[in-house]
């Protein structure tokens, strides 16, 4: 689905579950989401304030409030045009998707960081 949004993309996924992707577009600096049927494009900065924002959402309140209205929540992602409504399930399900992308995201920049320190040592020893 990505390569039909932006055919010139080099993407790789990130993280992947039953309900959505995570892709990261080396090309284009920023990560893809696939959720909800859609597609959604962000920014590195607005990929973890969207991260942020649905953890910040009180899972517990909407399962408690009796009020129609506390069954769904709207959110709307930071600079994009997409509009998401969201069920408790859907919350839990994207929860689940955004913390296994940062997890690999930042497994991904430890594993580069002790190859760049094992790459130094063995030049320290080499000289």
């Amino acid at each position: 689905m990505i390569n039909t949004i932006c055919p010139l993309a080099s993407v790789e996924e990130v993280f992947k579950t039953g309900t959505g992707a995570i892709y990261q577009c080396s090309r284009k600096n920023c990560y893809w989401m696939e959720f909800a049927g859609s597609t959604t494009s962000f920014s590195v900065s607005d990929f973890l304030k969207f991260k942020k924002y649905i953890d910040q959402i009180n899972v517990e309140k909407m399962l408690i409030d009796t009020a129609r209205s506390s069954d769904f929540t709207l959110v709307m992602p930071y600079r994009t045009e997409r509009c998401f409504l969201l069920s408790v399930q859907d919350i839990l399900n994207l929860r689940e998707l955004l913390d296994g992308a940062k997890f690999m995201i930042e497994l991904n920049s430890v594993i580069k960081a002790c190859l760049r320190s094992s790459l130094v040592a063995v030049s320290v020893l080499s000289s």
